[in-house]
């Protein structure tokens, strides 16, 4: 009976907590329709090749196979700044006697894949096909020679087959470079952003169970500066942690930087504060700890699937729209071109825009959530 009785309170004390009912039951429904647009998104890739000095005949060849378009540039330099910019996928250079070299961007191993396999089907196609055309001539002015009595010595056509020889580089990484590398800077920023909202949540709900935030909002403090008295102690802290993660990241997986580390620092803490201002707002709306566990797959799931781990460009206009209102986009986007393509931070303004006005209005909502708790 005991048991019983036990079993029976707690029930009710669950059932008259309707958040945690909305969140048992509604957050599993929401997390697989997210999978659900996720991962019902194209496979399809698509490379673009920058040419210089490359035939018509390869340059068609390579047009026509599916998902590879070309693009002519008059230099390699040219070529070669399209690559850094990310407008095209790899540069082929025709250098002379059936040499060629390739440049990868290697960024994203399947189209480094995709390309390589297309470049050496195609120059072995051509090769082909300009065998039979020699062998073609070669047969007519035999023939005609042969008419006319005539010896064919002097104007033979050349037959020998000559095999294209192509030299591979890497813009970064190697050969051995795998999709995992892709994923490693949106993960660094998700395990930034998790573990600061984490601690900052749980840490500030354990302030305000135990009754220390009510006693300082009885004073005459103000909400701001509570706020931000919080997060400048937090926010220590949380540049510390995130140096750690990055740097252990780097080193544990051997991750290549091609830009500067301080940038990348630099992103990270700003992404952390982002995640600081996110977790003291949740703790804000959270009645207990049990409560701000239940918000972590609700924040943190729809993050991972669009934070550009699994393409963007690939799915409906309106999962796109719902990804880029994301901060872990923009850090994400921030930490690739920065880790992948050396880019340097002043040339990431678009994406550090984008986190602090995240910043700030996390911050305000934060001020604004602390009034539910003042007594007047």
């Amino acid at each position: 009976m005991r048991i019983l009785a036990i079993s029976k309170r707690t029930f009710i004390e669950l059932w008259r907590d309707k958040r945690s009912l909305a969140l048992l039951f509604a957050a599993p429904i929401l997390i697989m329709w997210l999978m659900n647009a996720a991962f019902s998104a194209s496979t399809d890739v698509s490379v673009d090749i920058a040419t210089v000095n490359v035939s018509a005949t390869v340059t068609k060849a390579l047009g026509d196979i599916k998902h590879i378009s070309t693009k002519h540039y008059q230099t390699e330099t040219k070529a070669q700044n399209a690559l850094t910019k990310e407008k095209v996928d790899a540069v082929l250079v025709y250098q002379n006697k059936d040499h060629y070299t390739v440049t990868y961007a290697n960024t994203d191993p399947s189209k480094t894949s995709l390309t390589r396999q297309a470049i050496k089907t195609t120059l072995r196609q051509t090769q082909v096909q300009e065998l039979v055309q020699n062998l073609k001539k070669a047969q007519q002015t035999n023939s005609q020679a042969t008419i006319k009595g005539t010896s064919s010595s002097s104007s033979q056509t050349d037959t020998t087959e000559r095999n294209p020889s192509l030299s591979e580089s890497y813009h970064y990484g190697d050969q051995n470079t795998t999709f995992f590398t892709k994923m490693t800077p949106i993960l660094m920023g998700f395990f930034v952003f998790f573990f600061v909202f984490l601690i900052s949540g749980m840490a500030l709900l354990k302030e305000r169970t135990s009754g220390t935030l009510d006693r300082l909002l009885a004073t005459p403090v103000k909400r701001s500066d509570i706020v931000f008295g919080y997060m400048l102690s937090y926010s220590l802290v949380a540049a510390l942690q995130t140096t750690v993660i990055v740097l252990s990241t780097i080193w544990l997986l051997d991750l290549e930087v091609l830009g500067n580390l301080g940038d990348l620092i630099i992103v990270n803490i700003l992404f952390a504060l982002v995640a600081l201002s996110f977790g003291l707002l949740l703790s804000t709306l959270a009645q207990s700890e049990f409560q701000m566990m239940q918000f972590i797959p609700i924040v943190i799931v729809p993050q991972i699937f669009f934070s550009g781990i699994i393409p963007l460009n690939s799915m409906a206009d309106w999962v796109q729209s719902l990804g880029k209102g994301l901060p872990l986009y923009y850090a994400g986007h921030a930490l690739s071109k920065i880790i992948l393509n050396g880019t340097s931070i002043l040339n990431l303004k678009s994406d550090l825009f984008a986190l602090l006005i995240f910043l700030i209005i996390l911050t305000f909502l934060n001020i604004v959530g602390l009034r539910r708790y003042r007594k007047v």
